[in-house]
C-alpha cells in the first residue's frame, strides 16, 4: 500500500510539473521577486556600478524610468559622458571623439518609443502591452534546469522594415529566478547571433529582489560583467536630466 501511495503521489507530482503554464511561471517569478504590486508601483531606478575595461575602472550610473526614459552616465579619464540616453522622444549619446552629444538615427529613437512600458519588466501585465508569451521546451543554463519562455513584443524597425521582436527568458525551475535572457541581434557585424544577459547575485532592495551581477555577451564572446554596488528605487530626477543637450544640437547624427 505504501508503495502504491508513493507511486500515485509521484504520478500527481509529475503530472502537475508537466502542466505548468507560462502564466504560472510568470506569477511565481513575480512572487519570488517581491510581488507584482511592488513592481507596478515602481517609477524608476538608479544603479551604481564600476566596470573594468581596457585596464581602467569606470564608475557608472544607470537610470531606467517607467516612462521609458533612460541614461547611462560615466567618466573616462576625467571626462563625463552619456550613452544609451533617451528622453522620451530622442535617443542620443556622447561621441567619444568629439566629446559632444549626438542624436541617434531616427529609427533608433522610434524603436525606443516602441519599448516604452517595458520597465520594470516586459513580463509585467504583458497582455496589456500587446505582447504574447509562449512556453518552450525546457533548457539548461550553467547546469541549472530552466523553464524557457518566448516573449514576442512590438515589432522593431531594421533598415526601414519591421521585424519580429522576440526575447527568450530562462527561469530556474526550483526558484523561478531568471538566470538569462537572450535575443537575436538584428543589425551590425554580429547580425544573426544571439545576445545574452546572465543574471546572478539577487539581493533585496525595499522588499523586492534584483540581480546585482549581470554579464552581457554574445555566443562567441566572454562578455562584459557588471556588478552593481547599489540600486536606488524611485530616484528623484530633474525633468531635463535625460534631455538631449541643446548646445550640441548642431552635431546630431541626422544633420551629418
Amino acid at each position: 500500500m505504501k508503495i502504491l501511495l508513493a507511486a500515485i503521489t509521484l504520478m500527481i507530482s509529475v503530472s502537475s510539473f508537466a502542466q505548468v503554464t507560462a502564466d504560472q511561471i510568470i506569477d511565481n517569478y513575480f512572487e519570488a521577486m517581491g510581488g507584482k504590486e511592488g513592481f507596478r508601483n515602481l517609477k524608476g531606478q538608479k544603479m551604481a556600478a564600476e566596470v573594468e575595461a581596457q585596464g581602467m575602472t569606470i564608475p557608472l550610473e544607470i537610470y531606467m524610468m517607467a516612462d521609458g526614459k533612460s541614461i547611462t552616465k560615466f567618466e573616462v579619464m576625467g571626462m563625463s559622458m552619456s550613452q544609451d540616453a533617451f528622453d522620451g522622444e530622442v535617443a542620443w549619446g556622447t561621441n567619444f571623439m568629439t566629446q559632444k552629444a549626438e542624436k541617434s538615427e531616427a529609427e533608433d529613437s522610434e524603436n525606443k518609443k516602441r519599448s516604452i512600458g517595458e520597465y520594470p519588466s516586459p513580463l509585467l501585465d504583458y497582455a496589456d502591452k500587446g505582447y504574447s508569451v509562449e512556453l518552450m521546451d525546457n533548457d539548461v543554463v550553467d547546469g541549472v534546469d530552466c523553464y524557457k519562455l518566448k516573449v514576442t513584443k512590438k515589432p522593431i524597425l531594421v533598415e526601414g522594415e519591421e521585424v519580429e521582436n522576440v526575447e527568450y527568458y530562462y527561469f530556474d525551475q526550483e526558484t523561478f529566478v531568471p538566470l538569462m535572457t537572450e535575443s537575436e541581434m538584428q543589425s551590425g557585424p554580429e547580425k544573426g547571433s544571439m545576445a545574452m544577459t546572465l543574471y546572478s547575485d539577487y539581493q533585496e532592495v525595499d522588499g523586492m529582489y534584483f540581480a546585482f551581477s549581470m554579464t552581457f555577451k554574445t555566443e562567441d564572446s566572454d562578455g562584459q560583467l557588471i556588478e552593481l554596488e547599489s540600486i536606488e528605487l524611485n530616484p528623484e530626477v530633474a525633468d531635463d536630466f535625460f534631455a538631449f543637450p541643446v548646445e550640441d544640437e548642431e552635431t546630431t547624427t541626422d544633420e551629418k
